[in-house]
């Protein structure tokens, strides 16, 4: 795992590329323990995750399955170290900057991101149901929020590949462009949102997010609680 700042940008590189980026257990605790950085540090506005090699990340290090000395340790591990759940709840924005495959584990992580700027070369699947599995990084919650029930299944099911304008025609995705410039067009992007107040997004994410699981009743009135909040400079969780 590498960490760099470019201003208030937090850019966080995947870094097995000899394994495209497969994740293992110590790459886990490494992303939560930067991930953690990032939310504490008030100097960072946005957060950037992308892929070194030639590829994004695909997924679970197979390697590792079932090696864990006993089951409850796995999971007690998971629970105390939830990096898909410290990533779904940043207040800050979060970019996945997405070439080559994005498998498994590595599309969720695209999905657990605010916004997914992707290469012409992206392609993405979730293969779990080939090998007796369900996706694991909350791809099944994640899928149908951005997609719809019917094309989530479609993918978690039949383990088909999407090429990287179908999965903009999806809505995974909000821009594609040439692997060329990618990082530079993520990093623009990033710039762009490192402008913007940052309780201002913090409130919109909430908006969105929370909105979601709501009546529109509900959800309206969460959107006004949000509005007065940041009209009034308001900074308490509770609304």
């Amino acid at each position: 795992m590498l960490y760099e700042r470019d201003g208030a940008i937090g850019i966080v590189s995947l870094n097995r590329p000899d394994v495209l980026n497969a994740y293992n257990m110590a790459m886990r605790d490494a992303l939560y323990e930067t991930l953690c950085a990032v939310r504490d540090d008030p100097e960072v506005r946005v957060v950037l995750l992308r892929g070194n090699g030639s590829a994004f990340c695909t997924g679970g290090d197979v390697r590792e399955f079932g090696s864990a000395p006993s089951a409850v340790g796995a999971r007690d591990a998971r629970w105390h170290r939830d990096v898909w759940g410290l990533l779904l709840s940043l207040q800050k924005p979060s970019i996945a900057a997405v070439h080559g495959y994005a498998v498994g584990g590595g599309f969720e992580i695209a999905l657990l991101c605010d916004l997914c700027i992707t290469s012409t070369d992206a392609r993405f699947c979730l293969p779990e149901a080939s090998m007796a599995m369900i996706p694991g990084v909350a791809g099944t919650q994640t899928a149908p929020r951005s997609l719809g029930v019917g094309r989530a299944l479609d993918l978690v099911l039949t383990c088909r590949w999407l090429t990287a304008g179908e999965a903009m025609a999806f809505g995974v995705v909000s821009q594609v462009v040439d692997r060329a410039r990618l990082h530079s067009e993520a990093i623009d992007l990033a710039r762009r949102l490192c402008k913007l107040p940052p309780q201002l997004v913090a409130r919109a994410k909430q908006a969105v997010n929370g909105g979601l699981d709501l009546s529109l009743a509900d959800g309206l009135a969460l959107e006004r609680r949000l509005n007065y909040l940041i009209q009034n400079g308001a900074s308490g969780e509770h609304v």
